[in-house]
């Protein structure tokens, strides 16, 4: 029996400086880290991709044109 990862469907969000600031949200308990942006009218989250090590923070940065330091927040 094989075992297929369902793809990500969901529409991902224009990065626009303006209205969206790159976070990376942390579990307190788990540690676990997902990438993503905050809407600075509403402070609504909206998760693109989970964060497990260097290379996918680096992947999330390079596909949205990212430069400088992302605030993490808990």
């Amino acid at each position: 029996m094989a075992w297929f990862k369902k793809k990500n469907t969901e529409p991902q969000p224009a990065y626009d400086p303006e209205k969206l600031t790159p976070v990376i949200r942390a579990s307190i308990c788990t540690g676990e880290k997902t990438a993503g942006f905050r809407e600075n009218e509403t402070g609504r989250f909206r998760e693109v991709m989970l964060i497990r090590n260097e290379a996918d923070l680096r992947e999330f940065r390079e596909k949205f044109g990212i430069e400088g330091e992302i605030r993490t927040v808990y």
